[in-house]
């Protein structure tokens, strides 16, 4: 666990900091004293943003890093994440260290620098180690920061910093959990354990009630599982609170595809399918901590999708929550299926929108490719919100159409509606269509991680593994509000 202190310009570090960082602009690396200049030279140090040149240690065991911020007049929050983010790295067997990082961004919010900066650190020294063996030796890391910083509150700052890089790592040990192990009821009581830490009511159903409030979709996908389906409700209420947000979950514990199989390659990650859960999760789990004032309503349907004896069949058909029939040609398009239920429960709160998240479909990455995750909506303010959200957070998300003239593709014979498209392309779109049968509200948006939601490698500052993507964006799009 990483500790943040902010220390006074005028304030040296304390004696334990053994790791600081000298801050480089790209078009400042002439004014470097020549000897230092040199070594960068020799060493390819161009100062870009997030490079770093770790320089030889003293007698004394300390260390000076180079870090690379670009050009001085382009230096934006993002460009702080990375230069922390490689900084932390370059010194993660330290456990003390220093940086000036929060005072690079002479041009930026000074409060949203530091917690740039804080997030960054501390999300960099993220490790997921709950499944090693008895050899593992966890390394010593990073244990205190000393931000040397002019912002008279920052220490309010490190603490919502803090708290969202916390629920980032709670989505991130979620999602790198195995699926054998994060079962739906095991993903429920993680929940209720959460809510009880977190200021938030909870509701778990377990099948009897899932039974009694037809929810046709989730029944359907967990007819193959040998474990019962679960589907957790989460509240938060604030005084006072003026607007009421729903936020819907996709919770599939493992998708093997069910009869419609993966392969096995595609089936290896699969455990990362309940990350939109996970991210709804983690998001609530900050509200009453950061004063989030208005409520809002998290919606997670849990089952996992496998191929049992008494698995849906291609051809099937079930009832949604909301009465509509659904024809399932594809039982690996089962992740809509439980949205359907959800978002059904959803517009029946009336809330003033609603947002749903999950690792829908592989098209989402095809188009946008794996740092964006696709958005759809029915609301423009909505989406204008969201995006204000990911500019400050530095996540990436672009806008895909709904196109109406898609629609007739997911018309069924004989069901009310089919769970996929009759054509080859536009499958991000088509699920969205879909998904979009089961809203009954003006303002709705729907986010498709694609494959954001786990990296198959570490790139900037996401790692190896489950990403925690979209935490960030949602807490800031509620606390916002």
């Amino acid at each position: 666990m990483v500790t943040f202190a902010s220390i006074p310009t005028t304030k040296d570090s304390s004696a334990e900091v053994t790791a600081t960082d000298r801050l480089v602009y790209a078009d400042q690396l002439s004014k470097l004293p020549a000897k230092l200049a040199q070594v960068a030279t020799s060493q390819g140090f161009k100062a870009k943003p997030g490079d770093t040149l770790v320089l030889p240690s003293s007698t004394t065991g300390k260390v000076e890093v180079l870090v690379g911020l670009g050009a001085k007049s382009e230096v934006s929050l993002e460009t702080l994440r990375k230069a922390s983010h490689s900084y932390a790295k370059a010194v993660a067997k330290h456990q003390v260290i220093s940086t000036k990082l929060a005072m690079a961004g002479t041009r930026l919010d000074k409060a949203a620098s530091v917690r740039a900066v804080a997030e960054a650190i501390q999300l960099a020294t993220y490790v997921y180690d709950a499944r090693k063996g008895l050899a593992y030796e966890p390394s010593e890391g990073i244990e205190r920061v000393e931000l040397v910083t002019k912002v008279a509150d920052a220490e309010d700052e490190l603490a919502k910093a803090a708290k969202v890089a916390d629920s980032v790592s709670l989505a991130r040990d979620l999602g790198n959990e195995p699926g054998g192990n994060l079962t739906p009821e095991a993903f429920a009581s993680v929940a209720e354990d959460i809510a009880a830490s977190s200021g938030l009511d909870v509701e778990v159903w377990d099948k009897d009630r899932i039974q009694a409030e037809k929810l046709g979709g989730v029944l359907a996908v967990n007819q193959g599982s040998s474990y019962e389906p679960r589907l957790v409700k989460l509240s938060y209420k604030p005084e006072n609170a003026d607007a009421h947000v729903v936020l819907v979950g996709k919770g599939i514990t493992f998708d093997s595809g069910g009869l419609s199989l993966k392969t096995p390659k595609g089936m290896q990650t699969m455990k990362i399918d309940m990350a939109g859960g996970a991210a709804v999760l983690a998001t609530m789990s900050n509200l009453a901590k950061l004063g989030c004032p208005i409520a809002v309503t998290g919606i997670i349907p849990l089952t996992d999708n496998m191929t049992g004896g008494y698995a849906q069949r291609p051809g099937d058909v079930f009832t949604a929550r909301n009465g509509k029939t659904v024809e399932v040609l594809n039982t690996d398009a089962e992740g809509r299926l439980i949205l359907a239920d959800g978002l059904s429960l959803a517009s029946e709160l009336k809330p003033d929108a609603i947002l749903d998240i999950a690792t829908l479909t592989g098209s989402a990455s095809v188009a946008l490719g794996t740092a964006y995750a696709a958005v759809m909506s029915t609301d423009a303010q909505l989406t204008a919100r969201l995006f204000k959200s990911c500019e400050k957070t530095g996540e990436k998300m672009w806008e895909l159409p709904l196109p109406q003239e898609y629609r007739p593709q997911l018309d069924s014979f004989v069901a009310d509606v089919k769970n996929i498209g009759s054509g080859a392309y536009g499958g991000t779109s088509i699920a969205g269509l879909f998904l979009k049968e089961f809203v009954d509200a003006e303002s709705w948006l729907h986010i498709d991680l694609g494959l954001s939601a786990f990296a198959e490698s570490a790139k900037g500052i996401q790692p190896k593994g489950a990403t925690g993507f979209a935490v960030r964006s949602l807490t800031q799009l509620l606390c916002d509000w």
